[in-house]
Parts: structure tokens; sequence; C-alpha cells
């Protein structure tokens, strides 16, 4: 499975790439059938968010890596190297610029963006 991950390079700048998470065929949950399944990472916590039609947050680094699901709405993604990303319903976004110049985050759906955090440790 790909996702869109955000990475501070070696001079500060936030950068996007895409993360292959590998997933195995197992027996996750019998007596159902097997499915694939990525190796466990752990997580401290999460949250549910939304942001409001219009909303945009001022450039910053991502407070801890995280990883963001989309539920609804769109943003766009700015790294500070000045590539852009949009980010929809069905999306993952790993987070993972945690020190540099950070990016910026919009919302440009006409409605709001909800979403689901993980934080990892």
């Amino acid at each position: 499975m790909e996702v869109l991950r955000l990475y501070e390079d070696g001079a500060g700048e936030s950068r996007f790439d895409t993360y292959d998470i590998s997933m195995e065929l197992k027996d996750f949950a019998p007596p159902a059938d097997p499915l694939y399944v990525s190796e466990a990472e752990s997580a401290t916590r999460f949250v549910m968010i939304r942001l409001p039609a219009g909303w945009g947050g001022a450039r910053h680094p991502t407070p801890r890596r995280q990883i963001l699901f989309c539920l609804g709405g769109e943003l766009r993604v700015t790294a500070s190297s000045g590539e852009e990303r949009r980010v929809v319903a069905g999306d993952a976004w790993l987070m993972a610029d945690t020190t540099g110049k950070g990016h910026t985050t919009a919302v440009i759906s006409e409605g709001p963006v909800d979403a689901v955090i993980v934080q990892l440790e």
C-alpha cells in the first residue's frame, strides 16, 4: 500500500514522496478468511479533527510523527520546497517532517475536512 509522505531533507526543506507499506496475507481475524496486513506500528493516541471550509494554517513542522486518514473534504499541503499535494477522502498522509522549515495546510473543499490522526511513537 502506498501513502503520501512529507519529510524534511538534510537542508531542512519539507518534501513529498511516497511511502510503501508492505503487507502480507495473514490470518488476522480467524475464523474470517486471511487478509493483507501490515506490520504493527506502535501508536500513542489518535484524534479526530474537523477543519472548517476556508481554514488555513501557518507554516510549521508536524509536532510529532503521525498519519492522517482523510474521511471527507480536500486539503492542499504545501511543503517548504514549494511542492504541493492534495489530500482527499480516502487518502492517507504520513507526516514525518518533525524538524526543519515545515509545511502549510489549507482546506480547499467547499465544506470542512474531517480526518483521523494517529500519532506514532
